[in-house]
């Protein structure tokens, strides 16, 4: 059986776990050097401290079970320091108890792995990598038991800790760095993807792009004059995104058997899409409505994810909801032929499958990222029609998200629910999303109330909502 595999990380709110850069004189320095084959990483730490805190550390999901992904792909070369996982986070810790030593090395194999929504290592099929810059930022905790203690979303978490000084180098060559080629580039809090190797890159009136040689040739067809359309679209609904002219990097992992995968992220300026298995070597009219749509939710996220972005993780259905439904209706304006319904059908029938397992505001603790981006969807159809009956759509309601909040730079939970209740005139339809985001209420009940209130057409046919 053919396994289909579709992925998208918004840019993440890492607003708090940055630290307090103010404690600290220095910031931990870190080195990533390429050598032929051979990769290195070497860390200067700037306190004494028996345990290191990756801050990302999320899960790989493929290829095989969830594993913590540094675990597989890096090996520490200092005597005394072992690395391990250690709660929700990896870590670097003593062996005796004492400090971690202040220069610690560690040896890398990239590779190509699928994580839980968070920036992963991209492999071009002619040996070009692009590592992302956050996955080495760690931070210091006083003991184990400090380590195990630790959230899994470090939003509000208060620590010594800030974004480490990187330090990029190949020795076969110029790096590429925010579409630039550079023989090494040191930076801070650098939020992008830093490029080695000899991939192409294409100068466009609109956007840079970086294409990986071995894909198959329909994907840079069906995106090369897509991306832009959209882009230009969103920008006339919603005014200046965080990039007017953005870099594409798209990489092909290899025909994997039996599987069809595209996976997504977006930076500041920057987005990434992946391609994986003999599934989307040969080209079809799904396969491109479905790399479209991709490039539609990635692009949105320009505007919802880094114009404005979430407080902290459990609110990711604000931006991977809201990112969804900007590419549906993006895709139905462009392309007369795309099904709408059919997308939206799907968002209503996951949302129900997993409210069923737990409250959504905690959806990612289980693993269940789709909850964010399929019940976000579906709330966000309930705040469409309240635009609708005054005379407007989605695209006003997201406009009137990112004018009010441009200068913090964050929508929270409550102002997306008073958002909602200002357009409907109804308080009431907050009440059923806050059930579902917190509790485990029957969902087709709650999203059937909702729908009716808010005006979304839809029938009910066996115990399932049907959009109409």
């Amino acid at each position: 059986m053919m396994k289909a595999i579709l992925t998208a990380v918004a840019i993440l709110a890492l607003t708090a776990s940055a630290g307090r850069a103010d404690t600290q004189q220095e910031p931990v320095r870190a080195a990533v050097t390429r050598d032929g084959d051979a990769w290195s990483l070497d860390y200067v730490l700037n306190d004494d401290a028996p345990v290191w805190v990756f801050q990302r550390s999320a899960l790989q999901v493929r290829p095989g079970p969830r594993r913590p992904w540094r675990l597989d792909q890096w090996r520490v070369e200092t005597p005394g320091v072992v690395l391990e996982r250690i709660g929700s986070h990896d870590v670097l810790r003593s062996i005796s108890g004492g400090p971690v030593p202040r220069r610690v090395r560690l040896s890398m194999q990239p590779r190509a792995s699928e994580l839980e929504a968070e920036y992963a290592t991209l492999i071009f099929s002619d040996g070009a990598v692009a590592l992302p810059s956050g996955q080495f930022d760690l931070f210091p905790v006083a003991s184990i038991e400090a380590a195990s203690a630790l959230p899994s979303d470090l939003n509000g978490v208060d620590h010594e800790g800030g974004p480490a000084e990187i330090t990029w180098r190949d020795a076969n060559g110029p790096i590429l760095f925010r579409g630039q080629r550079h023989p090494s580039v040191t930076e801070t809090n650098a939020d992008t993807y830093v490029l080695f190797g000899d991939a192409a890159v294409v100068e466009g009136q609109a956007m840079t792009t970086v294409l990986d040689p071995g894909l198959p040739a329909w994907i840079p067809a069906a995106l090369g004059d897509f991306a832009p359309r959209v882009a230009a679209f969103y920008a006339d609904r919603l005014g200046s995104g965080q990039s007017d002219r953005p870099t594409v990097m798209v990489s092909w992992t290899g025909p994997t058997p039996d599987v069809y995968s595209m996976g997504g992220s977006v930076m500041p300026g920057l987005i990434v899409m992946r391609f994986e298995g003999t599934g989307v070597v040969e080209p079809s009219a799904d396969l491109t409505r479905m790399a479209r749509w991709f490039i539609g939710h990635e692009s949105a996220h320009f505007w919802l994810g880094q114009t404005v972005r979430y407080e902290v993780a459990r609110d990711a259905w604000i931006m991977e909801g809201g990112a969804d439904l900007m590419a549906i209706r993006a895709l139905q304006a462009l392309e007369p032929a795309y099904d709408a319904r059919a997308e939206l059908q799907k968002s209503v029938d996951d949302c129900v499958t997993l409210a069923a397992n737990g409250p959504i505001a905690t959806a990612a603790d289980r693993g269940e990222h789709r909850a964010n981006y399929a019940c976000g969807a579906v709330w966000g159809l309930a705040a469409e029609a309240a635009m609708r009956a005054r005379g407007g759509d989605w695209f006003d309601f997201v406009r009137g998200l990112l004018d009010a909040n441009r200068t913090d730079g964050i929508v929270t939970r409550d102002e997306w629910l008073t958002a909602l209740t200002r357009a409907s005139g109804d308080p009431t339809l907050r009440d059923g999303i806050e059930r579902m985001l917190d509790q485990t209420p029957d969902a087709v009940t709650e999203i059937a109330r909702l729908f009716d209130r808010a005006g979304v057409a839809y029938r009910q046919a066996d115990g399932r909502i049907v959009l109409i």
